[in-house]
């Protein structure tokens, strides 16, 4: 049975897709059967996986209105051995076709029970606003990792979207729950980061993942070039972080 998780942040630009691509291939890597599911109208975890979000035929977008079934929209991404289901700008159409739909939050939720023996892992990329395509992330997943730079603006936005994840889980999806906090561009000769992870352990305890993935450029580099940053350079220390919190996140799975 696959558990899915929501890869969430309000904030914009803080390693959500980096993410969600990176522990995709992690995952992969390390033997499991890994769906990636790309919510942003942006397509960039689509293109990050190396699929072209311009020559779709299908996309998620079809899929959450009803117009294709998941194998018809699923692709596989060779470079990061697992497979996806893709996004492009059709997908901001969507917004505005749910509200009008039956379930209209749960349309994802239902999609993903004719696959859910199929995959260890379904990772789904929400786009960075509490929208009716997160809101069918949230109500489809299990739970929540939460990707976070350790500075002060983060913590302003985690507490929002704590607050959300409660909400969620209150009246729309009753297996909602965080499952951990993880620290991304991460740079220890700061010290206010230094605070700011200090303060997240204090206040969150085991739900801060021990992995602290670093601000580095491989992984920058890797999107330009089609293919996650575990599989462009399995040397750097970005693809090593990825690659700890994917064995972390396997063995938390099993405590769930």
């Amino acid at each position: 049975m696959a558990r899915i998780f929501c890869i969430a942040n309000q904030k914009g630009g803080v390693g959500k897709t980096t993410t969600c691509v990176n522990l995709a291939a992690a995952l992969a890597e390390a033997g499991q059967r890994v769906l990636l599911i790309d919510l942003d109208p942006q397509g960039n975890a689509t293109m990050g996986s190396g699929v072209d979000k311009r020559a779709l035929e299908h996309s998620v977008y079809h899929l959450l209105v009803g117009l294709a079934e998941l194998p018809a929209v699923c692709v596989a991404s060779e470079a990061g051995k697992y497979d996806v289901l893709p996004a492009n700008r059709d997908l901001a159409g969507a917004e505005v076709e749910l509200v009008e739909l039956d379930r209209r939050e749960n349309r994802l939720r239902d999609a993903l029970r004719q696959v859910a023996d199929r995959y260890d892992f379904v990772l789904i990329d929400c786009p960075p606003s509490l929208s009716m395509l997160t809101l069918n992330g949230l109500c489809a997943a299990h739970g929540v990792i939460i990707p976070m730079q350790c500075e002060y603006y983060a913590l302003e936005g985690l507490s929002d979207l704590v607050n959300t994840i409660k909400k969620v889980h209150a009246n729309l999806n009753r297996d909602l729950k965080v499952i951990g906090l993880l620290r991304v561009m991460f740079d220890p000769r700061v010290t206010l980061q230094q605070q700011v992870s200090a303060q997240l352990e204090a206040h969150f305890g085991e739900k801060v993942f021990r992995a602290i993935v670093p601000r580095n450029v491989r992984l920058a580099e890797a999107p330009s070039h089609g293919v996650p940053g575990v599989v462009f350079d399995r040397a750097s220390k970005g693809a090593k972080a990825y690659m700890a919190f994917a064995n972390e996140m396997i063995e938390r799975v099993k405590t769930l």
